[in-house]
């Protein structure tokens, strides 16, 4: 069942993040990777508020593995970041680095702390 419902939340998450992606990254005529870093922050988010809430395990499945883990992309974060670095745009590759790991962190410490604090 577990498995069905990690399925089930990435069918959602998966077209949702590269359509997401498209769409913040066609706004933007910069070599830095807004739409690879929008989906992930708002992954952070989602997945630290899903933590911050105690749902069940098969939620967290739902959710958190399946649709958080299709909705994120830390291959493609890496492979723009490479891309970036072979483009000798070294200032775009190290603040690709440095804020989407500060941003996302402080994202998932945002969501579970909302959630957190609004249930306990």
């Amino acid at each position: 069942m577990t498995v069905a419902l990690v399925f089930v939340g990435a069918m959602v998450g998966a077209p949702l993040r590269y359509l997401t992606d498209r769409a913040v990254q066609n706004r933007h005529d910069t070599l830095f990777p807004w739409g690879t870093f929008s989906v992930n922050m708002a992954g952070c988010l989602i997945l630290g508020a899903l933590t911050g809430a105690a749902m069940s395990p098969s939620l967290l499945a739902l959710f958190g593995t399946g649709f958080c883990g299709a909705l994120t992309t830390y291959s493609t974060f890496s492979y723009e970041t490479l891309r970036l670095v072979e483009n000798k745009a070294y200032f775009y590759a190290a603040i690709n680095v440095t804020i989407s790991v500060i941003t996302g962190v402080g994202a998932a410490l945002l969501g579970y702390t909302a959630l957190h604090t609004m249930i306990g």
